[in-house]
C-alpha cells in the first residue's frame, strides 16, 4: 500500500498535469493579433507578412484603406479604425461630448458596412477627455451618441469597442479610464454590438488587480491589448505583470476573441513579437 506521503505527492502531480493540460487547451481557443502603430519602421505589408510567418491571426488598428492588406496575407484586421476627419484627435475628442457627434456619427455609419464587407469584426472608439465633464455627464453623452450608430452595427454584425486608457501616465484627463465606468456604459447601452477593449497595460497602471477584474467583468469585454508595465515595452520578465497567469485567466473565462500585442519593442521587433506570442500561448 502506498504511504500517505506517496499518495499525496502522486495526487498533486496528477492535479498539476491536469491543470497544465486544461491551460494548454484553453489558451488555444483565443486568437493572436498585433497593433500596427507599434512598428512604425514596417509597412503594413511587411508587418502582415511577419505576423503570418509568426503564426498570428491578425494585424489591427488599421485604417479602412489598409484592411485589404491584411486580407492579402490571409489575416484578419481584428480591430479597425473608422475614418474620421482628423485622426490626431481620436483619443481626446470622443463620444463623451455632444458636439463631437456631428462628425463621429456619420464616420461610424460609413465605416460599419465597410467593416462588415471586409470581415473586420470590431471598430475601436474612445470616450475622449473629460474637459470638465462629470462621469455621469460623460456616460449620458456617450450613450446618446453611440445609440445613434448601434442599429447600423447590429444590422451589419459589427461590434464597436471602447478602449480603456490610463489617465495617470499616457492620456491625462481621459474619461474612460476605469473598468467600472466602461462597464456602466456597456450596461446602459445594452447591446451585444458594444463592448470594451480591455487594455491590460492601461488598467494595471490605473487599478491593478487585473485577473480579478477580468474574471468579474469578462462578459463586457470583447478584446484585449498587452504591454509591459512600466514603460509599455516587452511583456517579458523585465516588467511587473505575470502575463502567462493573465492569459490563463482570460482563457478561463471561455474567451475566443483576439489578444493583441501593443507593446513598443526595445530590441529586434520580430524577435520581441515572437517571444510575446509565445508567452501568451501558455
Amino acid at each position: 500500500m502506498p504511504s500517505r506521503r506517496e499518495f499525496m505527492l502522486s495526487s498533486a502531480a496528477l492535479l498539476a498535469a491536469g491543470s497544465a493540460a486544461r491551460h494548454a487547451v484553453d489558451t488555444a481557443a483565443f486568437k493572436h493579433s498585433v497593433c500596427r502603430w507599434c512598428y512604425p519602421k514596417f509597412s503594413v505589408d511587411e508587418l502582415a507578412r511577419t505576423a503570418r510567418e509568426l503564426g498570428l491571426d491578425s494585424v489591427e488598428l488599421l485604417e479602412p484603406d489598409e484592411w485589404a492588406v491584411a486580407r492579402r496575407h490571409g489575416l484578419a484586421c481584428a480591430m479597425g479604425y473608422a475614418a474620421i476627419p482628423d485622426p490626431r484627435v481620436r483619443l481626446t475628442q470622443g463620444w463623451n461630448r455632444v458636439e463631437h457627434h456631428a462628425w463621429l456619427v456619420p464616420a461610424y455609419r460609413r465605416a460599419i458596412p465597410l467593416a462588415a464587407a471586409a470581415g473586420v469584426p470590431n471598430l475601436i472608439c474612445f470616450s475622449g477627455n473629460r474637459a470638465g465633464l462629470t462621469d455621469e455627464e460623460g456616460l449620458a453623452n456617450c450613450v446618446r451618441g453611440l445609440e445613434a450608430v448601434l442599429p447600423d452595427a447590429e444590422r451589419h454584425g459589427v461590434r464597436i469597442c471602447m478602449e480603456l486608457l490610463n489617465s495617470k501616465v499616457d492620456h491625462p484627463d481621459h474619461q474612460c479610464d476605469r473598468t467600472a465606468w466602461g462597464v456602466s456604459l456597456v450596461r446602459r447601452i445594452g447591446s451585444e454590438r458594444f463592448k470594451l477593449l480591455y487594455d491590460i497595460y492601461h488598467m494595471q497602471i490605473m487599478e491593478g488587480d487585473v485577473i480579478r477584474t477580468i474574471r468579474d467583468n469578462h462578459e463586457h469585454i470583447a478584446h484585449y491589448h498587452t504591454a509591459g508595465v512600466p514603460g509599455r515595452h516587452e511583456i517579458d520578465a523585465s516588467q511587473e505583470l505575470n502575463y502567462p497567469a493573465v492569459m490563463r485567466a482570460i482563457a478561463g473565462t471561455g474567451f475566443t476573441g483576439y489578444v493583441a500585442q501593443e507593446f513598443i519593442p526595445t530590441r529586434d521587433p520580430r524577435t520581441a513579437l515572437a517571444e510575446a506570442v509565445r508567452i501568451c500561448r501558455v
